[in-house]
């Protein structure tokens, strides 16, 4: 899969998320397999640039791989500024958010909402382009509602635009994520485009993204919630890609070791009190499936300090890699899946 200049060798990509794919989860996703990933959604607002949450989510010191920023806004020239601004910061490729469906995002006509505006959405992807020398990608969904499913007329002005590379979630703004991601039009879209397409939505297994990235055709497959707690997906999926099975899973020993890197890499990131707050929900994804996950989520959600909750999970991972035959994963034969 090629993006501008960038060659992608393996075209798995973790789904930019706001508020989880900070540089920590980034970090480790890439270790395990993931070809691309996106920073967080940042403001195009240039009042903010400077606030603590702009600055982290714009913080890429020491991550490997090429440097992709996402920016959202709805003002044309200002998201061209934002993105020449972020290119000097060091941005390689610059990401367009009209997918995001959350209501204070587009509330401010952002993000998905941006779709229900065909002439905008040429405006900013002109714009954006001709203001920065690097390659610019979109991410987006199939449109507004069921009764505008516009995602080929965007598609079209993307490409018309000079878009890189084009990631299609296979929902509707006014689904969020309720029900099943759809990709017929996803399908249809990559028979009418030149640019390289990732399909997005409800990949959450090796088995069921290579079914849909065959079906659809799509150059990559890019996976956001899908890894939420099971970050080695993307070296599951990469193995079943190559060689059509899954791979020998992690020890359980492997697993807690990994978590317990992820939650100490996000202590020192954040510091001692955002630190905590950010790794609980991290924490909550990886021991749901684990014995007294619940209960134990719980209990190391009331610790504020990070050393009080580092201990606590590397006490109750102990437990874990003492007692459990293999890490709880849906789809693994083992627990009742395919292989």
């Amino acid at each position: 899969m090629q993006i501008g200049p960038y060659s992608i060798a393996t075209p798995l990509a973790l789904a930019p998320m706001a508020g989880i794919t900070d540089k920590p989860f980034r970090q480790l996703c890439r270790r395990m397999g993931a070809g691309w990933a996106v920073s967080e959604m940042i403001t195009s607002d240039p009042s903010l640039q400077h606030s603590k949450k702009t600055l982290s989510r714009a913080d890429h010191a020491g991550e490997a791989g090429v440097i992709a920023v996402q920016i959202a806004g709805s003002d044309p020239q200002q998201l061209a500024a934002a993105a020449q601004y972020n290119v000097a910061r060091g941005a390689q490729v610059i990401d367009i958010n009209m997918g995001c469906p959350a209501k204070k995002v587009c509330h401010v006509q952002a993000g998905s909402a941006l779709l229900q505006n065909e002439a905008l959405v040429a405006a900013i992807l002109h714009a954006v382009v001709r203001a920065v020398p690097v390659p610019v990608t979109l991410k987006t969904r199939l449109g507004w509602n069921d009764d505008n499913r516009n995602i080929a007329t965007i598609a079209r002005l993307a490409e018309d635009a000079g878009i890189a590379a084009l990631a299609i979630h296979g929902r509707t703004r006014t689904q969020m994520y309720q029900g099943r991601a759809s990709y017929d039009l996803i399908a249809a879209v990559k028979q009418t485009v030149q640019m390289p397409l990732w399909v997005n939505g409800d990949l959450s297994s090796p088995q069921q993204a290579m079914a849909v990235w065959r079906y659809t055709q799509a150059d990559g497959v890019m996976i956001g919630r899908g890894a939420q707690g099971q970050p080695w997906l993307f070296r599951d999926l990469a193995h079943y890609r190559q060689y059509g099975r899954l791979p020998e899973a992690l020890s359980v020993a492997e697993h807690a070791e990994m978590v317990l890197q992820h939650i100490a890499a996000m202590h020192v990131f954040y510091g001692e009190t955002t630190g905590v707050r950010v790794a609980r929900k991290h924490i909550g994804w990886y021991v749901a499936a684990l014995p007294g996950g619940e209960g134990f989520r719980r209990a190391v959600n009331r610790l504020d300090s990070a050393a009080a909750q580092y201990d606590a999970l590397a006490a109750y991972l102990d437990v874990q890699v003492q007692t459990l035959n293999a890490w709880p994963c849906a789809y693994r034969p083992a627990f009742g899946a395919a292989a």
